[in-house]
């Protein structure tokens, strides 16, 4: 691939955490029935596998949020113009945007960096300088980004990981026309047509979101198939999106769990994935976005998102309100008392197992449990 994608994937290594069946098997043995918290447990299993069970306060948290303009933006993909991106900036490191205000309720903290907003000079007020070039190039005519400066901005990306340490780490981003590219890398990383992941985003509709859609689709037929997913990420990403691949795939090296949020920071994992396959079992999906492609590329990563509320802003807004079920599903792994422990009878035999999933994977809604709640 390149010297910087393959330092940072060489860092990962699989999880060292309990198998599933050991954690599912002390989840089972907490005084209540088993199965009982539905989908919460897993989530413990999950974590647990990464962190170790009991699992360790995610005390230091952290949501990146990068930033970079797209030269699709001209075809009239966006309902907002391009300057918004560093206005938006300002405000995301002046505290005001929706993620800030979710940030600061769960006490965690806001790093906003621009990694190629179309701007003289640098932003400043608070929003790191990590700038590779001023946008990314038009993806429906040719490359979006050239190999060094995909590389350049995974490399910042891993950088800010590094710079902040964190326990647990989530995805975010800002820059008019990214649902562009978060659609054509969702098109080409996964199965089915172009047209089904291709949304409003930020509100376009009618003639507009049809002209997005061709947009996506002269992209997927100009890169074609085969491609791998570090070619795909330079031919029609971003340079927010390629630091977030930098982000996901130095916190999967660091061993801490990474909570993608919505469309555009999902396709960011995708590509993380594709790299390294090994990064999946560091990743909870936050949430599910409204845009028609997020259900595809949660698929394609096989992840169940822990919330679902209509968003579709991004920022990091799904990602950082998971944050507190994070939390639930550790508390009950490090602090539940035990049936034997806490001298409680546990059930008899022959007892229902409380709709406990099967298949020992995500499960698409609540799990029916053994007791009235």
């Amino acid at each position: 691939m390149s010297p910087i994608i393959d330092r940072l994937v060489d860092r990962i290594a699989r999880p060292t955490g309990p198998e599933a069946p050991a954690v599912r098997a002390h989840l089972d043995d907490l005084t209540k029935p088993p199965g009982s918290l539905g989908r919460l447990e897993e989530v413990s299993v999950r974590l647990a596998r990464i962190v170790g069970d009991p699992p360790p306060r995610l005390a230091r948290r952290t949501v990146f949020v990068l930033a970079a303009d797209h030269g699709v933006t001209a075809r009239g993909v966006s309902a907002y113009p391009a300057e918004v991106t560093a206005q938006m900036c300002w405000n995301l490191a002046g505290g005001g945007a929706a993620v800030c205000a979710f940030a600061r309720a769960v006490d965690c903290e806001v790093v906003v960096a621009d990694l190629g907003v179309k701007h003289d000079g640098p932003l400043g007020r608070g929003v790191l300088h990590r700038r590779v070039a001023q946008g990314s190039a038009d993806l429906a005519s040719g490359a979006a980004l050239t190999a060094v400066r995909r590389d350049a901005a995974i490399a910042a990306g891993a950088a800010l990981v590094e710079a902040h340490p964190s326990d647990v780490v989530c995805l975010g981003e800002m820059g008019i026309g990214n649902s562009t590219a978060a659609a054509a890398l969702t098109a080409l990383l996964t199965p089915g047509p172009s047209d089904a992941v291709v949304g409003p985003g930020t509100g376009v509709e009618g003639a507009a979101l049809e002209a997005k859609r061709a947009v996506v689709r002269a992209a997927v037929e100009r890169v074609g198939p085969g491609r791998s997913a570090a070619a795909i990420l330079a031919e029609v990403g971003g340079l927010e999106i390629a630091g977030l691949v930098g982000v996901t795939l130095a916190a999967a090296g660091r061993g801490v769990p990474v909570v993608v949020d919505g469309f555009i920071s999902t396709a960011a994992a995708l590509v993380a994935v594709g790299i390294a396959p090994q990064v999946r079992d560091y990743l909870f999906a936050g949430h599910r976005s409204t845009e028609p492609g997020h259900d595809r590329a949660l698929a394609g990563l096989g992840l169940d998102p822990v919330l679902d509320l209509g968003f579709r802003l991004g920022e990091g807004t799904g990602a950082v309100l998971a944050l507190p079920v994070l939390d639930a599903a550790g508390a009950i792994l490090r602090e539940m008392a035990t049936f034997s422990g806490a001298g409680v009878s546990g059930p008899t035999a022959g007892r229902e197992t409380g709709g406990r999933p099967t298949s020992g994977g995500p499960t698409s809604g609540p799990t029916t449990t053994g007791a009235g709640g």
